[in-house]
């Protein structure tokens, strides 16, 4: 069996890895956690939260709809609940959305260094 150098090899995240990764405070995720059930992290014996890829899959979806979109969370858990299809494909398209910005601005910057 080849290696899959495509995977990601880190299985665990610790509460400032995923804070850091959304500009977010430690207590804001902690904050979440409570509000939705869902981005519930294991936690070891001492107490230590460790985020797998999917409770930073569903912090992402929260973290568009409250932090990008601006909507209040109970305005947002009542959105999670009715069209959860429809909010992970906007958060889909807006993260794309943003890549493709984002890659724009380089191209640009990079074409006005050459000229």
């Amino acid at each position: 069996m080849a290696l899959n150098t495509e995977k990601d090899l880190k299985m665990y995240f610790s509460t400032k890895e995923v804070a850091d990764m959304f500009s977010v405070n430690e207590s804001t995720l902690r904050f979440w956690e409570t509000v939705f059930p869902s981005i519930r992290p294991k936690t070891t014996a001492k107490g230590t939260r460790q985020y797998v890829q999917k409770n930073i899959d569903e912090i992402r979806v929260v973290h568009n709809l409250v932090k990008v979109r601006g909507f209040k969370l109970e305005a947002a858990a009542e959105m999670l609940k009715k069209n959860r299809n429809g909010v992970d494909k906007t958060t889909e398209v807006l993260e794309h959305l943003s890549n493709v910005s984002k890659e724009l601005s380089d191209i640009k910057k990079h074409l006005d260094d050459i000229i």
